[in-house]
């Protein structure tokens, strides 16, 4: 969608969501931000407001249903929905797998649906808007260096790609954006080489440029997205396996 007026962002304290929210901030807009971090999202907000946007921003957590709900609901219409909140911990420090899953698929995955069911079904009433689900370059298969941070990648993934097409009668625009490393708190926390590392503000553009042709599939940098999506799924398994088993824990 072309120059969306009223935009809702989660996860917009910082990272690929503050990049967004600095992007698409001017003087016809209305931006909905989310976070948890009451500090950094304020100072986000005074960023957008200077741009002249108009900026009501709300400290929430996404696990909570009923309140994403509420939050949602209570909005007036909304052309643009970014479901960006995510987090990322490395396995590694959490030896009780089933914890660690749950807590990881509560905001990565259970704070996409919590963001996305409220947006749809407003957008239903005016068959009309676009939803965005941030993923990952990690969400193209299962990764023994982040198996759970990837499985739920690979879920908010496949989940956007049969939104996509089931809604698509209903002028719901839906798509989904797997960038590769952007600065962010997660990539933040990284020791090891991060390959055709990027700034917020070049992803921010980069995932604009892409929403606004209707992209349903917006994957960057292009060299991890051929490397991920082509030359991965032709090599033997075994080969795969012992490569990828190499990675550095993320």
């Amino acid at each position: 969608m072309k120059n969306p007026k009223s935009i809702l962002i989660t996860g917009a304290s910082s990272g690929i969501g503050e990049a967004l929210a600095l992007e698409y901030a001017d003087t016809d807009v209305i931006l909905h931000l989310s976070g948890r971090n009451k500090e950094q999202l304020s100072k986000v907000s005074s960023l957008c407001t200077a741009k002249g946007a108009t900026v009501y921003d709300k400290i929430i957590d996404v696990t909570d249903e009923a309140e994403m709900h509420q939050w949602i609901d209570n909005l007036g219409p909304l052309d643009l929905v970014i479901a960006n909140a995510g987090m990322c911990k490395s396995l590694k420090y959490h030896y009780e797998l089933g914890r660690h899953t749950k807590e990881i698929f509560d905001v990565n995955v259970g704070g996409v649906f919590n963001t996305v069911h409220p947006a749809i079904e407003k957008m239903k009433e005016r068959n009309k808007g676009q939803i965005a689900l941030i993923s990952s370059m990690a969400g193209y298969r299962g990764m023994p260096s982040a198996p759970i941070y990837s499985t739920s990648k690979v879920t908010v993934k496949a989940y956007g790609e049969a939104l996509r097409g089931f809604y698509y009668n209903y002028g719901i625009e839906i798509n989904v954006i797997c960038p590769g490393f952007v600065r962010s708190r997660i990539t933040d926390k990284n020791k090891f080489p991060m390959p055709f590392f990027m700034e917020g503000p070049k992803a921010a553009k980069i995932i604009r440029n892409g929403l606004e042709k209707n992209k349903g599939l917006i994957a960057f940098p292009w060299q991890i997205r051929l490397a991920l999506g082509g030359v991965v799924r032709i090599l033997p398994e075994f080969i795969l396996e012992r490569i990828l088993r190499r990675l550095p824990n993320k």
